[in-house]
């Protein structure tokens, strides 16, 4: 039977015909760029490119499983530290330093087209990293002075997707002087290096012993999983954690995309509702956040020089935990010119929530809805570079205690204040805010300005993954061995080749399930996807404590070594 043959029987379900392009032979830049302008023309007036079956040449492929590329660890590092504060409005401001990392890769690398997923195609890795603590009091914020910035300047080689690599650790840097504005890392003093070399083993060999390795009781994990489970429309679900600091994150992720003009548009899918972020234990036990998408634009696509910009709004809302507000933020990506360069801006606000208004404040869906007595900070800046932060007014300092004193002011600048009363609630038309407004440095008990993030300091960190022979037949860079081989090669026809073979086998499966009446069923997920998350099966728990127990080069936080490779 023949692969048109194939596609009409098994893929009933997709939306309309698959989307393809011949391989025009040519593999120099030239023929890249005529490939895509014919898949270009070919995806104008599709309603969803990504719901459609996407057939490319390999040679317009990046050498990268989808799993492991669509993640949103980029910083694991700062994923670890959002529940490192006892004050829930700094807790606000860690997921809020989260979020701008989670798609670092969009920022330092090029935007690429992976591998399609296939259904039950699984991936797993894992991070063993210092939490990159926040202090807003340091110059740059990033972390407290003389602490080491250990995976500062980490960063993905994908020319290494066939194989199992340690985290990579490839510099060092230095807090800066007072005196001196972030820029890049400066070298550390001699003892300090000499002090982290001592704590690292360099090779890319993850079964080495762990009893050379000094003890570090800050060194942590981060482990994640995530699974293909839908293929009409491509959903896949993932779920990371970080035990010892009691943060769990879980989501279903599944795009829609719409060429535009010359603009390919992405936007969250039916069943991709955003990121829920829990804390299971620790200051912010009981908090469930939650974060939302904007929505990217791929643009340059005929001039074969791509570029992301983001519009709309993120939002970010907590829920659950200890009595009393919470806190909200609004993120705005301001939309770019049609002339000139784009500046990648954004600017947005932390609201108060309190508990029987909290109907009430989902409606404020932009900065200019929320009335300016509930705004407690601003922020602005360049999602690709700098932003910094500040707050507005009394609202977002802790509580007085019995004693009628503040429990924590250690997060201010300027550690002197008290709180205010909750207000009544205006209707959002009644003094709506003004970023513009709330910036220029006339309101009453505001603050200085102080560093959030500075994205262009930061790379994205390396993954650490099981070596092939540990991994199962579906797990992405296993399955998709043969391709990467041939394309880090540049053996571009034998990479299709390759990659035929498995779509085909996917397709001859799914035409075997439909003959015996069957649903799949996912390895590690469950398959209710209308919550905007699943569950791990009992599968996907073992999994994650599997790579919870990974043999390391670390002494990783929580975990007795010694008493594991015991066992």
């Amino acid at each position: 039977m023949s692969t048109t043959e194939h596609d009409t029987v098994v893929d009933e379900d997709a939306p309309g015909p698959p989307i393809s392009v011949p391989d025009s032979g040519d593999t120099g830049e030239g023929g890249k760029i005529k490939m895509i302008v014919q898949l270009v023309k070919k995806c104008l007036g599709v309603k969803d490119i990504a719901a459609m079956r996407l057939s490319l040449p390999a040679s317009l492929l990046e050498p990268l499983p989808n799993l492991e590329y669509w993640n949103y660890l980029d910083r694991p590092d700062i994923f670890a530290a959002i529940n490192d504060s006892e004050d829930p409005f700094m807790r606000m401001i860690a997921m809020l330093r989260f979020t701008f990392t989670k798609d670092l890769k969009f920022i330092h690398g090029k935007v690429c087209k992976p591998y399609n997923s296939v259904l039950g195609e699984h991936f797993r890795a894992h991070w063993d990293i210092v939490p990159n603590a926040y202090d807003p009091r340091s110059v740059d914020g990033q972390r407290n002075s003389g602490e080491p910035l250990l995976s500062e300047t980490a960063s993905v080689k994908s020319g290494k997707s066939s194989k199992s690599t340690a985290s990579g650790l490839s510099a060092f840097s230095k807090p800066k002087s007072p005196s001196t504005a972030p820029t890049s890392p400066q070298p550390f003093a001699d003892e300090n290096l000499a002090a982290q070399v001592s704590n690292l083993n360099l090779s890319n060999d993850t079964n080495s012993s762990s009893s050379s390795t000094p003890r570090s009781a800050d060194n942590t994990r981060v482990v994640y999983l995530t699974e293909q489970v839908s293929h009409h429309p491509p959903v896949s679900a993932y779920f990371a954690s970080c035990p010892s600091r009691s943060i769990e994150m879980t989501g279903i992720d599944q795009i829609a995309a719409k060429v535009s003009g010359t603009t390919l548009r992405v936007a969250p899918g039916q069943y991709n509702q955003g990121i829920f972020v829990n804390l299971t234990g620790g200051h912010g036990e009981g908090e469930r956040y939650h974060i939302t998408h904007p929505v990217a634009s791929v643009n340059g696509i005929l001039r074969g020089s791509f570029y992301v910009t983001v519009s709309e709004t993120t939002i970010i809302t907590c829920e659950g935990g200890k009595p009393g507000h919470k806190f909200r933020t609004l993120i705005e990506y301001k939309e770019e010119s049609w002339l000139g360069r784009a500046h990648f801006l954004v600017e947005g606000i932390i609201h108060t929530v309190f508990e029987h208004d909290t109907n009430h404040c989902a409606e404020w869906t932009k900065v200019k809805h929320v009335p300016r007595d509930r705004i407690v900070a601003v922020f602005d800046g360049s999602w690709k570079g700098k932003v910094r932060w500040k707050r507005v007014g009394l609202g977002s300092y802790p509580p007085v205690d019995h004693n009628g004193v503040t429990r924590s002011t250690s997060s201010s600048p300027s550690p002197s204040h008290v709180t205010l009363p909750t207000p009544d609630i205006p209707a959002a038309s009644q003094s709506k805010a003004d970023v513009a407004s709330l910036t220029t440095g006339t309101l009453p008990d505001e603050e200085e300005w102080v560093p959030l993030i500075d994205l262009q300091a930061l790379s994205v960190l390396e993954k650490t993954v099981r070596p092939l022979e540990k991994q199962h037949p579906r797990e992405s860079r296993k399955l998709w061995v043969n391709v990467t081989n041939h394309l880090l090669r540049k053996e571009f026809s034998e990479a299709t080749k390759e990659k035929v073979v498995i779509e085909q086998r996917q397709r001859d499966e799914a035409a075997e399930r439909r003959r015996k009446g069957i649903e799949f069923v996912p390895r590690f997920f469950g398959n209710d996807l209308e919550n905007g998350y699943v569950d791990l099966t009992p599968d996907g728990e073992i999994a994650v404590q599997e790579e919870l127990k990974e043999d390391t080069a670390y002494c990783i936080e929580g975990i007795d070594i010694e008493a594991e490779l015991a066992t």
